[in-house]
């Protein structure tokens, strides 16, 4: 995205020049990592800014076809496309590893009354994704793909995925980013669709299903 020049004489010739330099920058976040995380190094100083000019930043990302939820108590604002422009094509893979981390961040939070973010190993996600989908077990992921995956959802602020040593240990932390990507209603919502998606991929002889979904 080209950043808009210092003397604009456009609609944003009245924003100071910091302030359509930072206008800018929160847009290219939002668009290219789905949200602003404040407690992020490098994102709170946007954040603020962001907040602070909340409805210059709305506006924008409107005509994006962006809407915008804000969580002042985790500091972050968040970017959901509303159209078909900013979906991702998932394959079969990569949608079971979403929905199982929803179940997981769903059952900690409604169950156990966790505060998120959610947080488990690698170990754990594996253990529940044969679990859940033990019929498609010939396309869950591989260890490499796993990460691969990890790292997309990672880069699509859904959640932190911290490395180890020994692989399964390695730690997720999901962020309730993710419950408004998969906006399921509830728990019966989830396992509709859970449902949907074994019966049609267990019709396909590949495990390249395709879904769409939100940055």
């Amino acid at each position: 995205m080209t950043p808009v020049p210092a003397n604009s004489n456009g609609l944003l010739a009245r924003l100071p020049e910091a302030d359509r330099e930072r206008l800018g920058e929160a847009l290219r976040r939002l668009v290219a990592n789905g949200a602003i995380l404040g407690t992020e190094p490098g994102q709170s100083e946007l954040f603020q800014w962001a907040q602070l000019n909340r409805e210059w930043t709305e506006e924008m990302a409107a005509l994006l076809d962006l809407k915008l939820f804000w969580d002042h108590e985790l500091r972050l604002v968040q970017a959901v496309p509303q159209s078909g422009a900013f979906m991702l094509r998932l394959k079969l893979d990569a949608t079971l590893v979403l929905l199982t981390l929803w179940y997981e961040f769903d059952t900690a939070v409604r169950d156990r009354g966790e505060t998120p973010p959610v947080r488990i190993t690698v170990a754990q996600l594996n253990d529940s994704l044969r679990t859940k989908f033990e019929p498609l077990r010939k396309s869950l992921p591989s260890p490499t793909r796993l990460v691969e995956i990890l790292r997309l959802a990672q880069r699509k602020s859904l959640l932190h995925f911290s490395p180890a040593e020994q692989p399964a240990d390695a730690l997720i932390e999901i962020l309730p980013t993710l419950k408004r990507v998969i906006p399921f209603q509830d728990l019966a919502d989830w396992s509709r669709h859970a449902e949907r998606h074994l019966a049609a991929a267990l019709g396909r002889d590949d495990g390249d299903t395709e879904e769409e979904d939100a940055p």
